[in-house]
């Protein structure tokens, strides 16, 4: 069994803290990268539809002959290019992310994005409700949902997301949508953890901490994410990185450590604002 941590969604299942991205990478890498995830000790796994490697990622998941039991895996709803969701559309594009899983069910579904314009998200999560009732998927949850976002699906529907999953990284903290998560019991889950490349990790401000600790700025900002009682997602097709970002649970940043990572938080998205993102 794998030795990460993990936290209770709201309907009582268990999630690994930190888990394995695979997005931008094709599906003919895919299986050799989750592969490799999951030699290193990873078993959480999130993949989506958009990434076009469902497939590859189903393939590795097989081949491991880990128990099914063991693995969480995490797909996502695309957004339809030319119209809003319908409850039918919604359960049939489920199944065909399931096929190419190659799986029963998912351990999490998630909305990809809010896409306020189309007034659709309210549709979507009352057939992700059925999905999970169903027991194919064992929680359901959103992504890139801010604050209104989460009030208005919580208020119409009554069914509160399991999971949030956002960029969340220390240039973009979003101590606002953050703490709505946890008021709501919903956890919350960052994608680009790491900053995606855009010049986090080469901040002057994670060098000391990490000297101190005698790691890398990457293992200190997945510490901080994990400290934050976040989940984390780091992404990597290096097996050197993939292993590298999963150890992360020999060391502990102190007060000192996580207020100077606070203090870094300067707004800065590098995705796209959730209020004008359709689906391009």
């Amino acid at each position: 069994m794998s030795s990460v941590p993990h936290v209770t969604l709201n309907n009582g299942v268990k999630m690994p803290q930190l888990g394995f991205g695979v997005w931008q990478v094709p599906d003919a890498e895919a299986e050799v990268a989750v592969t490799q995830a999951l030699d290193a000790g990873y078993r959480s796994i999130d993949t989506a539809a958009i990434y076009g490697n469902e497939e590859g990622t189903g393939r590795a998941l097989v081949a491991s002959g880990l128990p099914r039991e063991e693995l969480f895996v995490t797909t996502k709803l695309w957004n339809s290019a030319t119209e809003t969701w319908t409850r039918d559309g919604v359960l049939r594009e489920f199944d065909a992310s399931l096929g190419r899983l190659g799986l029963d069910y998912v351990d999490l579904y998630l909305i990809h994005w809010p896409r306020p314009m189309r007034d659709d998200y309210l549709t979507i999560l009352r057939a992700f409700d059925e999905i999970h009732r169903s027991g194919r998927a064992r929680a359901v949850g959103v992504s890139n949902f801010k604050p209104a976002h989460l009030r208005r699906a919580v208020a119409e529907t009554g069914l509160v997301p399991s999971v949030n999953q956002i960029e969340l990284h220390p240039y973009l903290q979003q101590a606002e949508t953050a703490a709505l998560d946890a008021e709501l019991g919903t956890v919350t889950e960052a994608w680009s953890p790491l900053g995606s490349g855009k010049g986090l990790l080469q901040d002057e401000a994670l060098a000391p901490i990490a000297a101190k600790h005698g790691k890398t700025p990457a293992q200190v900002v997945l510490r901080w994410h994990l400290q934050s009682g976040f989940v984390a997602i780091p992404k990597s097709v290096t097996p050197s990185r993939i292993a590298e970002n999963f150890d992360v649970f020999d060391f502990a940043l102190d007060d000192e450590d996580m207020a100077a990572i606070a203090a870094m938080d300067s707004g800065t998205r590098t995705g796209s604002d959730p209020d004008t993102f359709d689906w391009n």
